[in-house]
C-alpha cells in the first residue's frame, strides 16, 4: 500500500463508511482530473472502522447507498465525504471552486438597475466584502444560491435571461446562424431578401460577449434589439 494512504470517511444516519485511498489520486478524482473512482482505492473494501480493519456490513452498505456497486459507493464517499488533503491541495481546490462560482454568477446575473452584466471582478470583490465561505468539496452550482444571497447585500444583483431580436443581412446570415444556435435560437424567419430575423435567449450576463461575437461575424452589419431581460 502507498505511503500516501489516507482514510476517507462518510456518515449516513449514524453509520460510518470508510475507505483507504491514495491521497494524491483522491485529490485528482475530486478535481475532475481522474474519472475512475476505483483507481484511487488502496483496499477494495468498505469499512466501519478502517483503522481497526472492521468491515461494514453489506446490508448497511446497501441501505445507505441503495447499491452494492463498489464504484458508485466510492464515488459518493469521495464526492460527499471527508477526504483528507494537504493544506496546499485544499487551497488550490478552494481557488478553483471560487473561480467556478464567480464564472457562474457573472454569466447569469445583471445589475437590475441598468440591466448590464456584472463583471467577474465585481462579483469577486463583493464575495470578498461579504466574506463568503466556500466548500471545496461541494459543487460550485450547489453553492451559488447561498453566495448570491450574501453578496446581494453588497451589490445589486439579479439572475436573468436576455431575449434579443437579431436581423442579419443575407450575405452574413449563414455564418451567423451557428452562433445564434449556440446562444439559444428560439425563433427564425428568413425574409424575402435572404436576410434572417431571429430571436435568441441566453443568460443575461453574456450580453456583451454575444454582441462582440455577432459584430465580429457580421462585421457590424447585424441589427439587434433587446426585447426582454
Amino acid at each position: 500500500m502507498s505511503s500516501k494512504k489516507v482514510i476517507a470517511k462518510y456518515s449516513v444516519n449514524g453509520e460510518e463508511f470508510e475507505i483507504f485511498v491514495d491521497a494524491d489520486l483522491a485529490y485528482e478524482y475530486i478535481t475532475g482530473k481522474r474519472s475512475d473512482p476505483l483507481s484511487v482505492l488502496e483496499v477494495d473494501e468498505i469499512f466501519k472502522d478502517a483503522n481497526k480493519g472492521e468491515r461494514q456490513s453489506k446490508e448497511k452498505i446497501e441501505k445507505a447507498f441503495n447499491t452494492t456497486d463498489l464504484a458508485k459507493i466510492v464515488a459518493i464517499i469521495l464526492k460527499n465525504g471527508n477526504v483528507p488533503i494537504t493544506t496546499e491541495q485544499r487551497n488550490k481546490l478552494l481557488e478553483e471552486k471560487k473561480k467556478q462560482i464567480i464564472a457562474i454568477i457573472s454569466r447569469n446575473s445583471i445589475d437590475p438597475r441598468t440591466n448590464a452584466p456584472l463583471p467577474m471582478q465585481r462579483v469577486e470583490n463583493a464575495m470578498e466584502q461579504a466574506k463568503v465561505s466556500i466548500d471545496p468539496f461541494k459543487s460550485a452550482s450547489d453553492q451559488v444560491d447561498q453566495i448570491v444571497k450574501k453578496i446581494s447585500m453588497i451589490i445589486p444583483i439579479k439572475f436573468a435571461v436576455a431575449k434579443v431580436e437579431v436581423t442579419v443581412p443575407a450575405s452574413y446570415a449563414s455564418r451567423v446562424y451557428s452562433l445564434l444556435k449556440q446562444y439559444g435560437l428560439k425563433s427564425e424567419k428568413w425574409l424575402n431578401d435572404g436576410s434572417l430575423l431571429a430571436v435568441v435567449e441566453f443568460p443575461a450576463g453574456l450580453q456583451s460577449e454575444f454582441y462582440d461575437k455577432l459584430n465580429s461575424l457580421a462585421q457590424g452589419n447585424a441589427e439587434t434589439k433587446l426585447l426582454e431581460v
